[in-house]
């Protein structure tokens, strides 16, 4: 048994180009299968040590977990943005604008304003230069995991907000669609605010969110 478990061990080859952020990464999961405390304390102390280590700078404005102090961060920040437009009766007209143009039913416009404010978020989380921030792990292969938290927790933040406030139902009854428009006007700001509160203080501590009720159904990739 010890020749076999040390074959596997030596069956083992790193990457030829191993560097820093590799190594953190083979700590970080060594630490979450360590169950020994005293063990963990170990890897922590080894992942500390690491940090330290020349070329380590660099990784401290990268950005790869999406934690739950993140999910926070997005919240308080889509809250921020959010409330200035709650007061606003400006948000009624817009809806209706939304609803005006129709093509077989469905209202363009409110479906362009979806689509905008989708491209947004990946503009401030992925293509923007205020941290370089990474797709790791994405849900299905190709779902990233901090697109869908900042986009779900903005949209939660608008409807929540807007419902609390009782924005929702002022002048004349409104259906459920001219409802989601309205809220939709809320998620504008809500989903900029939550994007900026999340990747603004840099990479949060803890573990990553929909990793591991997941089982790593995807792969890690670039972005």
């Amino acid at each position: 048994m010890a020749d076999a478990e040390h074959d596997g061990e030596d069956a083992y080859v790193p990457p030829e180009r191993a560097d820093v952020e590799y190594l953190l990464g083979r700590l970080e999961t060594l630490e979450k299968t360590v169950d020994d405390p005293e063990e963990r304390k170990q890897v922590r102390r080894t992942i500390q040590a690491a940090h330290r280590l020349p070329g380590a700078e660099a990784l401290e404005d990268r950005i790869q977990k999406f934690t739950t102090r993140d999910v926070a961060e997005s919240f308080v920040g889509g809250i921020i943005l959010s409330l200035p437009l709650l007061v606003e009766d400006g948000v009624f007209e817009i809806a209706e604008w939304f609803l005006e143009t129709t093509v077989s039913g469905i209202p363009v416009v409110l479906v362009a304003h979806v689509t905008f404010i989708v491209l947004l978020t990946v503009g401030l989380l992925y293509w923007s230069d205020i941290r370089d921030v990474r797709v790791t792990k994405p849900l299905f292969g190709f779902v990233p995991r901090r697109l869908l938290g900042v986009l779900t927790i903005s949209l939660f933040t608008a409807a929540f907000l807007l419902v609390l406030w009782g924005r929702h139902a002022e002048g004349d009854p409104a259906s459920t669609l001219e409802v989601f428009a309205r809220v939709t006007v809320i998620w504008t700001a809500a989903a900029f605010g939550a994007a900026l509160g999340d990747i603004l203080p840099g990479e949060s501590r803890g573990r990553d969110l929909l990793v591991e009720s997941v089982g790593d159904v995807g792969t890690d990739s670039d972005e």
